[in-house]
């Protein structure tokens, strides 16, 4: 299963954007008005729950400096990774977009394909608050 949330342009470096999505706290500021919970467990990876879901622990997978960072889920259960892409547009204007890959049976896509479009659309958005 692949989502890609809409591109989204911010008034940031590359450099800085990469910075900033390298440290997994700054998630946080990501992050949907419903998280019931959000917990730095290391210096690369994270928990978070949001309300009526499972909670997720995500761990730093890959990073490209200026260009991409990769997060996976930290449990074989639910195996995906949620990717950021950064294209710079000038020095101080950058675009962002994430990707989400996850290899789900039929039944379990079906019923979080939503919310997952809905969370990684609101992750995106919020990037102007890094």
């Amino acid at each position: 299963m692949n989502i890609e949330s809409p591109k989204v342009t911010v008034e940031k470096s590359a450099d800085y954007l990469f910075e900033s999505l390298s440290d997994v706290r700054n998630f946080e500021k990501l992050m949907p008005e419903n998280i019931a919970k959000f917990e730095v467990t290391g210096e690369d990876s994270f928990i978070f729950g949001l309300k009526g879901m499972p909670e997720i622990k995500l761990r730093m997978k890959e990073k490209n400096p200026s260009s991409q960072v990769v997060l996976g889920a930290a449990s074989e259960k639910l195996p995906f990774t949620l990717t950021g892409n950064i294209n710079a547009l000038s020095e101080t204007t950058s675009e962002v977009q994430l990707t989400f890959e996850g290899d789900f049976n039929p039944m379990m896509a079906m019923m979080i394909k939503g919310p997952i479009s809905k969370f990684i659309e609101t992750l995106a958005a919020n990037m102007n608050k890094l």
